[in-house]
């Protein structure tokens, strides 16, 4: 194969998976045909089933590259210093509205559990380099990836109480904004804290 075909067919790959994390979002995963990935794509059934075998295959490449990137772009964020590029969230935010609600979209249709393991795996590697206090960082990096599922699948919730839909940019940035003030600071003192986890140690202890 000449290397200009290798790079078409490696554009062509691309092309249809961006249109089946589109469609599946929009639509699921049963109501998104393979004729209509490809048509979205430009391409023929016929190349899309040479590239990942199956629907089901192709969900797969679309979970994978999903995960990836989001991981890729949380790494670039924090590890890498952009938070502090006010340049850089505007110019991603877009691309992370749209994984978003593909991931929440096959959450809800039943995806593989390895799926949220690798959230709660990516938040513990998250919380090695943060100085938070807790004895069970499993369970914690769980209950926020849980959380943050939340936000996502109460989307048509969140957006009434808000005035606004939180899956359009303007709403989307609202409900971010409000996580970011919840993550940013304490909601209980510390002696709270230490009463509250004394209190549960207790209603545990046979």
């Amino acid at each position: 194969m000449s290397s200009a075909r290798a790079a078409e067919d490696l554009t062509a790959r691309a092309r249809i998976r961006d249109a089946a994390i589109d469609l599946f979002a929009e639509h699921g995963f049963a109501a998104a045909t393979v004729r209509d990935i490809a048509q979205r794509a430009g391409v023929s059934s016929g190349l899309l089933r040479h590239h990942f075998g199956s629907k089901e295959g192709l969900r797969d490449a679309c979970d994978e590259y999903a995960m990836a990137r989001m991981s890729e772009l949380r790494d670039q964020l924090f590890g890498d210093g952009h938070i502090a590029d006010q340049n850089f969230l505007p110019s991603v935010h877009p691309e992370t509205m749209r994984l978003q609600a593909y991931l929440v979209r096959s959450m809800m249709e039943g995806a593989t559990t390895a799926m949220f393991e690798r959230m709660v795996e990516a938040g513990e590697a998250w919380l090695a380099g943060v100085p938070v206090r807790t004895d069970d960082p499993r369970a914690f990096a769980a209950v926020i990836a849980a959380m943050k599922l939340g936000m996502f699948l109460l989307r048509d919730q969140l957006s009434h109480v808000l005035g606004g839909d939180v899956a359009e940019p303007a709403g989307h940035g609202r409900m971010l904004r409000a996580a970011i003030d919840i993550f940013a600071q304490p909601l209980l003192t510390a002696d709270q804290a230490d009463q509250a986890r004394a209190a549960l140690e207790e209603a545990q202890t046979p």
